[in-house]
């Protein structure tokens, strides 16, 4: 009997976890679609976040010991993480040639670190409790922020498929202009957790659950911002093999011919290329090269934006973008501040493990944060790198000077690194939370996908095929104006959200009984 009832338990045990992974694995698979059935492939599934973070929220109630909570908090989080960048292993074995076993280790101990966060927070939401389930739900969401806080600002901040992207579009996505995306995480997790206690929760948090929904599926996100005129633009996408990229005797030829060659063609006001479309320095350019393109532009009265390193040995070398624009005798730039651990600059105790990649790496210098706008046809077009769209905060920094706040905002990037996978289309809803945020259309140029035009509701109006070379034309209308959310951010950061976060857990910590 003692030996049957251990099986069962073991059993209960097992399947508990596996439903906590599955649903971990499912919530990343919220924030973009993979798959061809049941929802649209590439979009965000909110319904879904919830359903899944409601999963944890179930069992992690039923814990007994703090051991178990964090143990489920684990078993959730790290699939979720894994599952959400899984392509790294791509960029360190496809491209970087390190071996598949510690490629995959790799990914599996970043996974493991970051799902700590959350299971640390489930953890102190089972110790702290709650007198009653209103204010449980209201705990929980503020200890989620908190880790959701801590895996996007610490140690240069990682929050790639945080909670929020999977509701760009839903009845949150009204929030976004007015609580940015860890707000919205906020309301995703309270309303998570609101659905699990609904009815144990009370009437009055009942009726501001479906007030809460109900707002979002009525009405539309108010109009922060003005239109400030259009600009039309060509975006460039070359699809370089990856592999080639940086090949003297392959890729640079063959980016530098097409994309001169495209930029050249162009008659549009701007001309947008990828991340380090260039990938040379402007000293190891064939002779002519740059003077070829300086007379397109005073010719077509165009500007030419691109991504290019720039340096040299003795000052340090840059990520940068510069603009080469008609009548003007020198190129505007802009340099990457937010650069990416391991690829751009190498935390201490850590060369040894880059060395043992094929992958042109270094140590960059940064860019200042809040650089100036790239003013050009009565718009302020403001580039940033890369996963640089994934701070807002550190965008929202443009926006201290409402008179010199972007109108347009220009990402260029090359996700040729992860091949064909999902990160492109996460990439994208990183995008989409920008435009909803700071009311601003988002223009997109990468090497591989997605190059596109979204509006200042996040819309998509043009895009081309991912993984194809291809010019992409069309309009985009310049906004100005300020949101609730590019208000407060650019004055004080994430405070804000951490001060609001914490308050709702001090009065819980004063107020809730303790296990």
């Amino acid at each position: 009997m003692q030996l049957g009832c251990g099986a069962n338990q073991r059993m209960r045990a097992f399947v508990k976890f596996a439903l906590l992974a599955i649903s971990g694995g499912l919530t990343a698979a919220a924030v973009c679609w993979p798959f061809s059935a049941p929802f649209v492939p590439g979009q965000p599934v909110w319904a879904l976040q919830w359903g899944t973070l409601a999963v944890l929220i179930h069992f992690a109630s039923k814990d007994t010991t703090a051991k178990q909570a964090f143990a489920s908090g684990l078993a959730y989080a790290s699939p979720w993480m894994a599952a959400t960048f899984w392509w790294m292993y791509v960029a360190m074995h496809t491209y970087g040639g390190l071996p598949a076993p510690l490629a995959a280790a790799a990914v599996f101990v970043l996974a493991l670190a970051l799902g700590s966060y959350y299971a640390v927070a489930v953890t102190l939401h089972w110790h702290l409790g709650a007198k009653r389930p209103a204010q449980s739900a209201l705990l929980f969401a503020a200890l989620w922020t908190v880790a959701e806080l801590a895996r996007g600002t610490w140690l240069s901040g990682f929050a790639w498929g945080a909670t929020a992207y999977a509701h760009t579009a839903g009845p949150l996505a009204l929030w976004a202009p007015i609580m940015g995306v860890y707000g919205v995480g906020f309301l995703a997790a309270w309303v998570a957790g609101s659905l699990v206690m609904f009815k144990s929760a009370g009437l009055a948090n009942r009726i501001a659950c479906v007030a809460l929904l109900g707002i979002g599926v009525v009405f539309s996100p108010p109009q922060y911002t003005q239109p400030s005129g259009k600009l039309t633009v060509s975006l460039l996408q070359g699809n370089i093999p990856q592999d080639e990229k940086f090949e003297a005797g392959t890729g640079i030829p063959l980016a530098l011919q097409w994309y001169a060659k495209q930029m050249q063609q162009s008659k549009a006001d701007l001309v947008l290329a990828p991340e380090t479309a260039i990938p040379v320095l402007p000293q190891q350019l064939p002779p002519g090269y740059w003077d070829s393109l300086s007379a397109a532009a005073n010719a077509a009265n165009t500007v030419l934006m691109t991504g290019i390193p720039l340096g040299n040995y003795e000052r340090g070398y840059t990520n940068s973008v510069v603009a080469v624009q008609p009548g003007a005798s020198e190129t505007w730039r802009y340099d990457k501040h937010h650069l990416v651990p391991f690829g751009e600059f190498i935390p201490p105790l850590f060369k040894w493990f880059t060395r043992m990649m094929n992958i042109p790496l270094g140590d960059f210098n940064r860019g200042d944060i809040g650089q100036a706008s790239f003013a050009w046809k009565g718009q302020r077009i403001a580039p940033n790198i890369c996963y640089e769209d994934l701070f807002g905060e550190e965008l929202g920094a443009r926006f201290r000077d409402p008179a010199m706040a972007p109108t347009v905002f220009a990402n260029v990037s090359n996700l040729g690194w992860f091949g064909d996978t999902t990160a492109i289309d996460q990439h994208l809803q990183i995008s989409r939370m920008r435009a909803l945020e700071f009311q601003r259309p988002f223009i997109r140029a990468t090497n591989t996908g997605t190059t596109a035009i979204m509006d200042h509701q996040g819309r998509i109006t043009h895009s081309l095929p991912r993984t194809t070379q291809g010019v992409l034309v069309g309009d985009v209308e310049g906004r100005s104006g300020m949101t609730p959310y590019a208000w407060w951010v650019s004055r004080f950061g994430l405070w804000p959200i951490w001060l609001i976060v914490l308050v709702v857990i001090g009065w819980a910590w004063r107020t809730a009984p303790r296990r």
